[in-house]
């Protein structure tokens, strides 16, 4: 089947839509024009190139008709730039979802952890559909889009910006009330196998796995930081432990001659040999800028 006989979420037809974002215009920022240029990008091959954009979602979108392409992995991250060609407003509001939720984002934590949270909860997306797909939960069929790492966002932005407004229908909404619209939303969909539950599991997955990473992000750093302090520690400790030892071995042999040494306190001696010979190497190395 061609790229062109399929929606968003097939069988089902209803793409859905992201709100677009703020009252002003954001400045843009590297990922998320590299991000904006590479999805439609895509999108424009795949239309007029085809044959080409055939192979294309045949080997990137997340697809859950046979446990075969159920688990090829790099699908959860290609998925997420693809589009239906069928359907021009779901590139249209996913990629206005990006540009004006994405640089807010991308400022706050710099380009690559932005980039890493982005993809990260479009895999999530597309895991949790496979999950429920394969489950029985929702029907099978093959998954596109960005909107799993949009929606990821829009979780994000909620905790971290809660004055943000985002447009329902042309209406304006603070975006947390907004977050909780969707989140009833999709999961009244999911369970009712309604239109696009499939995209719908992404979205919520999307949504979910942006708001671990908000609240989790620092608490994980903190951990990180304290078990690298104590890894230190405990070097810096050992270490010193090293030094009393041979200065006792000196002292041995100032008092006894090298003969007088067991095999273990002259591996310690080597040991401590290197250590300065490796300490003194750093040292004296020389960079040029």
């Amino acid at each position: 089947m061609g790229i062109y006989d399929r929606d968003y979420y097939r069988p089902e037809e209803d793409p859905g839509g992201i709100p677009r974002m703020q009252f002003r215009f954001p400045h843009i920022t590297p990922v998320v024009k590299g991000l904006l240029i590479i999805n439609i990008g895509i999108y424009l091959l795949c239309i007029i190139f085809r044959p080409v954009g055939n192979i294309i979602y045949q080997w990137l979108e997340v697809d859950s008709t046979t446990w075969f392409s159920s688990i090829q992995i790099w699908r959860l991250i290609g998925y997420q730039f693809l589009h239906s060609p069928n359907d021009i407003w779901h590139i249209i509001m996913n990629m206005l979802g990006l540009y004006f939720l994405g640089p807010t984002l991308e400022k706050f934590w710099h380009s690559k952890k932005f980039l890493m949270f982005y993809l990260t909860c479009g895999a999530f997306g597309g895991l949790f559909y496979l999950i429920l797909s394969n489950s029985g939960i929702i029907d099978k069929g093959q998954l596109i889009g960005a909107s799993g790492a949009i929606l990821g966002m829009l979780a994000a932005c909620a905790i971290l910006f809660p004055h943000f407004i985002v447009f329902i229908l042309f209406f304006p909404v603070p975006i947390r009330i907004a977050s909780v619209i969707f989140i009833i939303l999709y999961v009244m969909n999911i369970f009712s196998r309604g239109a696009n539950a499939g995209g719908d599991a992404a979205h919520l997955a999307g949504m979910a796995a942006g708001a671990a990473y908000v609240y989790l992000w620092p608490r994980w750093r903190l951990k990180y930081k304290a078990i690298h302090t104590c890894n230190w520690e405990k070097k810096f400790k050992a270490y010193a432990e090293l030094q009393r030892e041979v200065d006792r071995i000196l002292e041995k042999v100032n008092e006894q001659g090298i003969a007088s040494l067991t095999k273990k306190e002259k591996r310690t001696l080597e040991e401590a040999t290197r250590l300065e010979q490796m300490k003194s190497k750093y040292q004296n190395t020389e960079y040029k800028i």
